[in-house]
Parts: structure tokens; sequence; C-alpha cells
């Protein structure tokens, strides 16, 4: 979203991750603005019973964790690296000059925070409804819209969990509906990985 080396020349630094690596914990308050660069993070949080719900994936130029930066609020969710990667990072009162002095960044943060908005408005009702399918095609049609990939033809670089995890499904629930799913024409499933084929 915002140029990594605009990041750097406010005062930004690049931390390598580890896969399973901390890098901020719910209850936290917040002191830096963090954006992908390289590999994958999740925002999750675990029910009373030690369930897992990823709240969202982010990948390359991607940030996270924004929200509560600009309302001084703790964290509501962890951020976990799922795979190995670089995160760019600086600091909240960095952060802050370099809105004043960029302002077309802060048009920029906006529009991402929209859309992350549009996206709870829409998978709102898909959560609630019991209808597996309609929850599946939703995320996929989203996943595909935020990476910007206008083929017919587009790889899920996501796990059956971590596609449970971010529907509130059972990985079984997925990978029974992912069957169906093909059968009906909407996916392909090539080695292993999932292709959505045609949107709807």
């Amino acid at each position: 979203m915002i140029k990594v080396d605009l990041i750097l020349s406010c005062g930004g630094t690049l931390r390598n991750v580890v896969k399973n690596e901390l890098i901020f914990k719910a209850g936290h308050f917040p002191s830096y603005y963090y954006q992908v660069v390289e590999g994958k993070v999740k925002m999750n949080n675990y029910s009373d019973d030690g369930k897992e719900f990823i709240q969202e994936i982010f990948t390359a130029g991607r940030s996270f964790g924004e929200p509560p930066l600009f309302i001084n609020e703790p964290y509501p969710a962890n951020a976990i690296a799922i795979s190995a990667g670089v995160v760019v990072q600086i600091k909240k009162s960095l952060f802050d000059e370099m809105l004043y002095k960029y302002p077309e960044v802060s048009v920029e943060i906006n529009r991402s925070l929209a859309r992350r908005l549009y996206y709870k408005a829409i998978m709102a009702p898909e959560l609630s409804s019991q209808n597996p399918e309609k929850r599946l095609l939703k995320l996929l049609h989203y996943l595909k819209e935020q990476s910007g990939i206008t083929t017919d033809f587009f790889l899920v670089e996501l796990s059956r969990q971590q596609l449970a995890d971010l529907t509130g499904l059972r990985v079984e629930t997925v990978i029974r509906t992912i069957k169906h799913l093909e059968k009906q024409g909407y996916l392909k499933i090539i080695e292993g990985k999932i292709y959505l084929e045609k949107m709807f």
C-alpha cells in the first residue's frame, strides 16, 4: 500500500520474521505501523474453548493493525507470521509525521481501511449463514479481488485449515464443501491446490 522506500526514508526499518512469530499480542497498545513486504501475516483470536478464529490474512503490500494505532486502543487480536518473511515497521510518532508530510498516504490508508470494513460487512451475513458453500465462495471471491488478479483461473494460496479458520467452519466441512464446489464447476483441484475457476 505505502511504498516501502518511503517508509524507510521516514525512519522505518525492515524486520525479518520467522514462521509462527508473534508480531504483536492482543491487549497490548500499538507503537508501530506494520506492512508486509514478503510472506503472510494473520490476525487471530481464540474462543474460550481455545478454537482459533482468523480475522484476516495479509500478504505482501498490505498493512495490518492500524485501527488501534489511530485511536490509541489496545489490539483486539494477535498478529502472527504464518510464513517466514519481511515486515516493514515504523514508530507511531514517525508514522504520524509521515502522514502530515505526505497527505496522499492518508488517502491510501483510508481506502485500505474502507475495503476492510466492506469485507466485514459483506462477510457478516455469510458467517451467520448455515450454508458453507456461500461462506466459502464469498471468501474466495474477496481473496481474488484483494489479489488484483483478473484472470478467470485464481490460485487460492491458503490451506483448508486457514479457510476453516477464516469462515468459522470445521476443516472437515471445508474439505467436503470444496469437493462439492468442484463438482459444480466453481473450483478445480490440481495436485491438492485449489483454483477458483469462475465467479458467481
